[in-house]
């Protein structure tokens, strides 16, 4: 006997409905468990002013997290990255001017990218009273290192070589004073 075009689409409906039901009474493993034997700490926190794009390098990445304090006065020296950087200013207010000689101001609770490649050169600097601490997670190409001195920018548009105590080359290293 053939079923009508209604019927078997009850019939199919009625099969499906069954197999839900079914399914209903077997037993399994709940989805969540409550942990035991972990904390954590939240070190820094900040909100980004728009979109975040991150972006890895193509190959293996070295990811690096570190802290790093700017005393009042001081600067990280123009310098570039061979790979992304995600930053969250804790405390302070750290002042970076770019290569374009726009200059980001950025306050504690706050969090920004720092792009890769030469092209983005920029100093950071800390005009305000007490430390900048940051937290940041470098995302490199295996083996780079966490910074690369750069040329300085006179912000006329003309480059005007080395900074004070700048010796150019790779530096940073794994452990270096860069940020």
């Amino acid at each position: 006997m053939r079923l009508g075009r209604h019927q078997g689409r009850l019939g199919k409906a009625l099969v499906i409905g069954g197999c839900v039901a079914a399914l209903c009474f077997v037993p399994s493993a709940a989805v969540a468990t409550p942990g035991s034997g972990v904390s954590g700490t939240v070190v820094a926190e900040g909100t980004s002013p728009g979109k975040l794009k991150v972006k890895t390098p193509k190959g293996r990445t070295d990811v690096t997290f570190r802290k790093i304090t700017v005393e009042p006065g001081g600067s990280t020296g123009w310098h570039t990255h061979r790979g992304q950087l995600i930053a969250v200013v804790q405390q302070g207010t750290l002042t970076r001017t770019l290569d374009d000689c726009s200059v980001e101001v950025t306050p504690a609770g706050t969090s920004f990218i720092e792009p890769s490649g030469t092209k983005h050169r920029h100093i950071g600097r800390n005009l305000g009273t007490e430390p900048v601490v940051l937290w940041v997670t470098y995302l490199l190409p295996e083996g780079s290192a966490l910074s690369d001195d750069a040329d300085a920018v006179d912000c006329d548009g003309k480059t005007s070589g080395k900074t004070d105590g700048e010796a150019g080359g790779r530096t940073g290293g794994k452990a270096g004073g860069k940020h």
